[in-house]
């Protein structure tokens, strides 16, 4: 069994506020859960036993202790996800939808989000786009790619 990286070991006060945010139960069930996992750990139980007491992946318990470790009790609170990077910013998605509006190209009846998406980096805006990007776009302004006038249904 390999040796454990990161140790717990509760504060009085710290186990306290654990105890008491398990007894209200008010929580969100992940924040409950990883309280659990804290309490156990500074009980001494291993990665397994927790992780089959509480339904929950060794993984699971191995990160909760890590973040204990490194933030303490900010280990309960959950991790903001900022996303990817905008891939167009707002004059380029102006641009797609004024495209969307216009006549579709030779030998198609209508805008496609494909298409859409292939006259994006046709333009220069950049390198690679997804159609779902474009889709976003266009739901964003609440316009129907394909319409003579552009203007989308409210």
């Amino acid at each position: 069994m390999p040796k454990k990286k990161y140790y717990v070991h509760l504060s009085a006060k710290e186990r306290m506020t654990l105890e008491q945010l398990l007894r209200r139960g008010k929580a969100g069930i992940r924040k409950l859960i990883r309280a659990r996992i804290l309490l156990q750990a500074h009980d001494g139980l291993s990665d397994e036993e927790i992780a089959i007491a509480l339904a929950v992946g060794t993984a699971t318990v191995r990160r909760t202790r890590q973040r204990f470790v490194e933030a303490h009790l900010g280990a309960l609170d959950e991790y903001i996800c900022p996303g990817a990077q905008r891939k167009l910013n707002a004059q380029q998605e102006a641009r797609v939808i004024a495209v969307a509006c216009t006549p579709a190209p030779e030998g198609h009846t209508r805008w496609t989000l494909r298409l859409l998406a292939e006259k994006v980096v046709k333009m220069g805006f950049v390198d690679s786009i997804s159609h779902e990007t474009v889709r976003q776009v266009l739901k964003k302004a609440n316009a129907k790619h394909g319409t003579s006038n552009g203007v989308g249904r409210k």
